[in-house]
């Protein structure tokens, strides 16, 4: 099919051409004495992405479940109690992931389109006077759902029941793109991966641990081989790694970090929330409704809107991928069917998204979801107008032009 696919699935996100060509080098030798130049500059950095001053990066050839692993058993052993909210597939996944390495998981069911509920945490925790719960796991932005949890008053809940769990916080979807703040919010362990925000292909788990994980760590029992932090912490600490690393992905995680910074992190998130805005007024003209219940948890990343009763939100999916090019995510779990998601995080503008919310309605109305055409365009475009930040003031052409009879500049021009 001519012309480029729209990539709008939430993750993976596009890749901008800077990061491609960063990538785009011969290899290198990963053990030279020039190499560790890269990877100190990348933890460095990474901590100012996580707002961190006192935690410590580590970047796993892997992915966001690599972090996830790595996360739990570094800090905890077989038979150790952990509270996970479950609010949707990614929060589901964590839970499998830990149980499978003999953690007991207190699962606190949550409907599905609704965050972590701050107060019935605390609840438990108050009533846990043992302290047998080590851990509370949150997935700050539900991909699955479209939903973001307010991680702040998750920490707040934590500290009300005067309870020393870590907090453990999914960041895929979010860091990068929603603002995260690892130091202010007392999180011990923030996870995320390449593929979303950072705006590289999948291939790196991104891990940063508080001290107290790190300290943690010497007590904990899981069994651990590559994702082992004590490895890592050792070879970190000379600007190697304890195997060989996805050298090109640092070198897109080098570009990632500059064009992050270069845009500003606070301009980062305004962009995202401004784009997620425009997504939400579309889904309004449309007369649909997102899986996320109110306002309180919508995601800036990635909308997940429900399909009218009787249709079939994955006839809207494959209509839009074979007719239109335009790939759009699918439900998960129990939400397969149900709903589709329009992912808008990473590298992207507002046209970008209104030529995705065009082939949408055009795939909805395919579908036999009947909207009024070029409604959510127009939302979104009226959404996107009225929240632009004002043109920087230009001369007019008449000024840029001599005046009659003036005579003309004798500056030298270089040859």
């Amino acid at each position: 099919m001519a012309g480029r696919n729209f990539l709008f699935v939430p993750g993976p996100t596009n890749v901008p051409d800077r990061i491609l060509r960063a990538m785009h080098r011969a290899m290198e030798d990963h053990r030279s004495s020039a190499f560790p130049e890269l990877p100190t500059g990348l933890f460095r950095d990474l901590n100012k992405l996580f707002k961190t001053s006192a935690g410590q990066a580590f970047i796993f050839p892997a992915s966001g479940t690599g972090a996830w692993e790595a996360a739990l058993v570094n800090t905890l052993s077989p038979g150790d109690r952990v509270l996970a909210p479950r609010y949707g597939q990614f929060g589901h996944l964590w839970i499998e992931l830990a149980q499978r390495h003999g953690l007991r998981v207190d699962v606190l069911e949550v409907e599905w389109g609704e965050g972590a509920p701050p107060d019935r945490i605390e609840e438990i925790l108050t009533a846990d006077r043992q302290h047998e719960i080590k851990g509370v796991l949150i997935v700050h932005n539900e991909t699955a759902t479209g939903v973001t949890s307010d991680v702040a008053a998750v920490r707040r809940a934590v500290d009300a029941a005067r309870h020393p769990a870590l907090l453990y916080v999914d960041g895929v979807s979010a860091i990068a793109s929603i603002d995260f703040r690892m130091d202010e919010w007392n999180v011990d362990l923030a996870i995320s991966g390449s593929q979303k925000g950072l705006m590289l292909p999948a291939g790196l788990g991104i891990l940063c641990a508080s001290p107290r994980a790190l300290a943690a760590r010497e007590q904990a029992k899981c069994t651990r081989a590559f994702f082992d932090l004590g490895e890592m912490i050792k070879s970190n600490a000379t600007g190697y790694f304890p195997y060989t690393p996805a050298v090109l992905m640092l070198h897109g995680l080098r570009e990632s970090l500059d064009m992050l910074f270069e845009e500003g992190l606070e301009n980062v998130f305004a962009r995202h929330q401004r784009l997620g805005e425009g997504v939400r007024a579309a889904v309004r003209a449309w007369g649909l409704k997102l899986c996320a219940k109110a306002p309180k948890w919508y995601s800036n990343t990635v909308s997940a809107i429900m399909a009218p009763e009787g249709t079939s939100a994955g006839d809207v999916i494959d209509v839009a991928f074979r007719r239109y090019n335009l790939a759009l995510g699918a439900g998960l779990g129990r939400m397969a069917g149900k709903l589709f998601r329009i992912g808008h995080m990473g590298d992207l503008n507002e046209l970008m998204l209104l030529g995705a919310l065009a082939g949408t309605e055009m795939a909805l109305r395919d579908a036999g979801i009947q909207v009024t055409p070029g409604a959510g365009v127009a939302a979104a475009e009226e959404s996107y107008r009225s929240t632009a930040a004002p043109l920087a003031a230009r001369p007019s052409p008449d000024a840029q032009q001599p005046a009659a009879g003036a005579k003309p500049s004798r500056a030298k021009v270089a040859t």
